[in-house]
């Protein structure tokens, strides 16, 4: 069986837009794109090393999938550091996306999850495998919250308010049970939580 880990930089309400480029996702007129660039953390960087070599698969949303096609999808797979890494493994491992308007693609190995998301997501998790993982797409996320279909939430929370944009738990979010498996401050006052299902 997989699992479905949902991994964000977070700010302390929440905010999970942009948080990487100034253009990122403008949506809504988001003002404060790569929020998360003001924050220089080896320690972090080195998780995210870790925890994406760990990662079978990517699970998105459309304007997720864009962002990422538009940048991991070109940039140079020899580029230096976490750069190049992720570069090559993200192109060479599938990418899954919930679209509604999306048909085709230039990402190579990606897939599109058809009609019926929850469905899709539930066979893949039944499928051995290692970590499924999901970046931004709130909606997406929202959507497998109301199906419980979420395994994990990693979170690196960010001591920063923005008081405006997409939020990871927006309101309305639906009632989610999980236990703390880890947590820590980072030398950058980033602090890591981790939350795992709790099926007890």
């Amino acid at each position: 069986m997989s699992s479905i880990v949902v991994q964000a930089f977070m700010t302390l309400d929440g905010v999970v837009q942009s948080a990487g480029g100034r253009d990122e996702d403008r949506d809504e007129g988001f003002p404060y794109g790569g929020w998360q660039n003001d924050y220089d953390d080896e320690v972090g960087t080195q998780l995210v090393r870790e925890w994406e070599s760990k990662t079978e698969a990517l699970l998105l949303g459309r304007v997720t999938y864009e962002i990422f096609a538009g940048s991991w999808g070109v940039w140079d797979e020899d580029a230096p550091g976490l750069q190049g890494e992720l570069t090559r493994r993200y192109n060479r491992i599938p990418k899954y996306v919930a679209s509604r308007t999306l048909a085709d693609a230039d990402w190579k190995n990606t897939q599109f999850l058809g009609p019926d998301v929850p469905e899709a997501v539930r066979r893949l998790r039944a499928q051995p495998g290692g970590e499924i993982r999901i970046w931004g797409s709130t909606q997406l996320v929202r959507t497998l919250a109301e199906h419980d279909l979420v395994d994990e939430y990693r979170l690196l929370i960010y001591p920063l308010v923005l008081g405006t944009g997409k939020r990871l738990f927006a309101e309305g979010f639906p009632i989610s049970r999980f236990a703390l498996a880890e947590s820590r401050v980072l030398p950058s006052g980033i602090v890591l939580c981790i939350y795992r299902r709790n099926d007890g």
